[in-house]
């Protein structure tokens, strides 16, 4: 992650307000907040300014930090994301004599698009949906293969529905099962909780909240509450961040099969897709708490002798049920995204109607469930506990055919450096459905603890979150081998690059423990290269053990303690452990859970950590899943795409962007969403910068080496920094002949190896912070602006001036 050292990227505080009282929201408020361009095109002049456009990277900073000055004003945006100048600048359209030779800095704050106010701690809730829209971009590249690019969306999309049954489901166990149906029917437990009192059949006499039906239909009320609050957030988010319109264009109808989807008119304007499957998930969950309330109902008016018109009702209520649930389905494996261009289009009808009709059904279920019953008593668990076995089933069947359809893919354009030889998605697929699984368990193994501590008075949840959890140490295992083995290797790595070291160092005195120190940051950094194997076996593990635990409980229906009774006393042992640790750990990441959300919704640092999480987890788009948080690259990708166009269009041209981190993600996919026109006129810097290194190997099929060799030569020129001890950015490696190179030599880290007259004090490692303070950047960006000019863009390869010198004897011209 960001340091939040650099000037350009890495501050580490919220982008101030409009209200924040500092030198440059007071000049705001004078120029009304758009000077800048606007007394541009009312000039109507080409003034031939050069403009640097920064953008920070994860983490957040402020402008102040970005500019190097104290005193900013905001040129255009508002408080969630806007482009600042120095005071001093804010006119420099009107001064061009003022900037010859020096070009107009302009900083982009996005950091509060993902680390807002308190409500972003809520997003936490939302983590195994945000993981699993990840794997829908995790696809490999495929040209000319549109069915099967089309089924592996389409499975990714049902992982993410079953991701909403699992956690509504985890709430109806939580109140229907554990609170409703067995605590409060179970007078020893009730007896503990007093506020039980009026839903027990003892402790009320009878009262009329205390019927089974009724006690489920109550409870339900928490586990709808929960689907409105997924609702809401989706919906207030989707207003705010899907209707944010990139500039609208037509695409190219000869469109290079090798340039990434990422430029297409409508890749950023998801608003159709995602009202779709609000809609679509929004009633799956009301359904499945409906049936969680009809049910069991429904089993006891089947008995022998029970009442016929009853019995009937049930098996309409299923049925219609059912049939809402084909429904649900129906509409998620609906086409996915139109990109090709803006589709301003919403199926209101749907949209509307299919959440009402399972708001219906909902309550129709509550009726019938609470309907008078005078026989029935509850005990035991209750009935459909299998469920959680029904979802695991599907998610694992669903994971395989899609780890089937992505080697499919991944063979048929092979790409060497693709994560896990093309099965990322699937393995990334398979940690949400994990995720979703602990959440759930975690819940309820609190919960039950919490109603009954001593085991005794209540059976708890279901057998098989049991198994679930008690899999969890044999996992961390796994995992804790598969790290020590990675730790063995950097050791053994930062031994060989004591030798590399020294020889980047010429001439000085050695220091051993310096030495170590480089070299040992140096071999951390290459960690982040072998995380694909990390994941890929941590999938697998979760995969085979999770495959275990379903069988497990539905052979034996009994906890893993029990089921192992009467064998060998060390796989007994072992069982029990596993079930007792299982546990704990269960509820430890539980409590860790609420803990951290508990304080990043009143601590603002703790907040812009989790910000972080987002900045890397929410650059794409909703896709997959509608609960995911927001997609903050569809406000982004637009904002600057619209300030470098309005720019060219103003001044005829003469901009660097200039990217850090994440930054220059974004960079890239606003240079995409140019026209040719002006992506011609635009140069890109970036620095520390993951293109190829993560976004290159993670989601192939969009920065892949073809996707960004396409943009190379579709940009004016563009230069990439990097350190050997940076470990998120790296160089690009641009295959075959791809003209100019993109990549500098590493530059070094740190900038001097020991004192000398001009450096008394020993030098940082900077690692992936303070690009900035490297001689490199500011001759990499007076070189991309010697190239540019006002009237044309100069050529690749030889330039209409005296090419400036390349300072690591790379070519002379970008």
């Amino acid at each position: 992650m960001e340091q939040a050292q650099d000037r350009a990227g890495t501050g580490g505080q919220d982008a101030p307000g409009p209200n924040d009282g500092t030198a440059g929201t007071a000049r705001t408020d004078e120029t009304g907040g758009t000077g800048g361009t606007n007394r541009t095109e009312e000039t109507g002049g080409r003034t031939g300014t050069a403009l640097e456009l920064l953008v920070h990277g994860v983490g957040g900073t402020t402008p102040a930090e970005m500019l190097d000055d104290p005193r900013t004003v905001r040129i255009t945006g508002d408080h969630i994301a806007a482009v600042f100048r120095r005071t001093e600048d804010a006119d420099a359209e009107s001064r061009p004599e003022d900037y010859r030779g020096r070009p107009v800095p302009e900083a982009y704050v996005w950091c509060n698009l993902t680390s807002g106010n308190g409500t972003r701690a809520l997003w936490l809730l939302l983590l195994p949906f945000m993981v699993v829209n990840l794997a829908h971009w995790m696809r490999p590249t495929a040209h000319g293969r549109t069915r099967t690019v089309r089924l592996y969306g389409l499975l990714v999309r049902l992982v993410g529905l079953t991701l909403t049954v699992l956690l509504v489901a985890a709430a109806c166990e939580v109140a229907l099962d554990l609170v409703a149906w067995q605590c409060a029917g179970t007078r020893a437990c009730a007896e503990r909780h007093s506020w039980l009192g009026f839903l027990s059949p003892v402790m009320s006499d009878g009262g009329w909240w205390s019927t089974p039906g009724r006690r489920l239909a109550l409870a339900a009320a928490v586990p709808a509450a929960l689907t409105g609050l997924l609702w809401y957030l989706s919906l207030r988010t989707w207003r705010a961040y899907e209707s944010q319109q990139p500039m609208d264009r037509e695409a190219d109808p000869e469109e290079d099969p090798a340039r990434s989807a990422l430029g297409r008119p409508g890749f950023w304007y998801g608003r159709r897709l995602v009202a779709r499957l609000r809609a679509a998930h929004t009633a799956a969950a009301l359904l499945t708490v409906a049936a969680a309330v009809g049910a069991p109902a429904a089993r006891f008016d089947r008995r022998p002798g029970g009442p016929a018109l009853l019995d009937a009702l049930g098996w309409a209520l299923e049925a219609v049920l059912a049939a809402g649930a084909v429904a649900v389905v129906a509409v998620v494996c609906r086409r996915g995204r139109s990109e090709n261009r803006l589709d301003r289009t919403l199926d209101e009808h749907l949209v509307r109607r299919l959440p009402l009709a399972a708001l219906v059904l909902f309550v129709l279920a509550l009726l019938y469930g609470g309907w008078t019953r005078p026989e029935w008593a509850s005990g035991g668990r209750l009935p459909g506990d299998m469920t959680f076995g029904g979802i695991a089933l599907v998610q694992g069947l669903l994971v395989i055919a899609l780890a089937v359809v992505a080697h499919i893919l991944h063979r048929g354009l092979p790409d060497a450096r693709a994560a896990i030889r093309g099965l990322g998605g699937p393995a990334v697929a398979m940690l949400a459905c994990a995720l979703g699984g602990v959440m759930s368990g975690g819940v309820s193994q609190r919960v039950s603890d919490w109603l009954d501590g001593t085991g005794t008075s209540i059976d708890g949840p279901p057998v098989l979150l049991t198994w679930q959890a008690s899999v969890i140490p044999p996992l961390l295992v796994v995992v804790l081998l598969l790290c020590a083995a990675l730790a063995r290797h950097t050791w053994r790595l930062a031994r060989a690059e004591r030798e590399a070291v020294e020889g980047d160092h010429p001439g000085e005195a050695g220091d051993p423990g310096r030495t170590r120190r480089i070299a040992l940051t140096r071999a951390l950094a290459t960690l982040t290269d072998r995380a694909p194997l990390l994941v890929a076996i941590t999938s697998a593990a979760t995969l085979l053990l999770g495959a275990g635990a379903l069988v497990g409980a539905l052979t034996t229906d009994q906890v893993p303690g029990d089921a192992t009774r009467g064998t060998y006393a060390v796989v007994h042992g072992a069982a029990q452990t596993a079930q007792a640790l299982g546990s704990w750990l269960i509820g430890l990441g539980f409590i860790l859970f609420v803990t951290w959300g508990r304080r990043a919704y009143k601590d603002a640092s703790a907040r812009r950590t989790i910000g972080i999480l987002w900045d890397v987890g929410t650059f794409w788009p909703r896709a997959a899943h509608p609960f995911a948080p927001p997609c903050y690259a569809e406000r982004a990708v637009p904002d600057l795409t619209w300030r470098m166009a309005t720019w060219t269009r103003a001044t005829g041209g003469r901009l660097v962007i200039s990217g850090h981190s994440q930054g220059s993600v974004l960079a890239a996919a606003a240079a995409w969403q140019l026209e040719p026109s002006a992506r011609k006129r635009v140069a890109l810097l970036t620095y520390g910068s993951p293109l190829e290194r993560l976004y290159g190997r993670w989601f192939p099929a969009h920065f892949g080496p073809a996707e960004l060799s396409s943009l190379h030569e579709e940009v004016d020129c563009w230069r990439n920094l990097y350190r050997r001890t940076d470990p998120i950015g790296g160089p690009m490696r641009l295959p075959g002949d791809s003209g100019p190179a993109v990549d500098r030599a590493p530059l070094k880290d740190p900038l001097t190896y020991g004192r000398t007259e001009l450096h008394p004090l020993p030098a940082p490692l900077l690692g992936h912070s303070d690009y900035q303070a490297d001689p490199a950047f500011a001759e990499e960006r007076q070189r991309l602006l010697a190239r540019l000019r006002p009237e044309v863009p100069a050529p690749r390869h030889t330039g209409r001036t005296a090419p400036v010198p390349a300072a690591d004897g790379g070519p002379e011209d970008c």
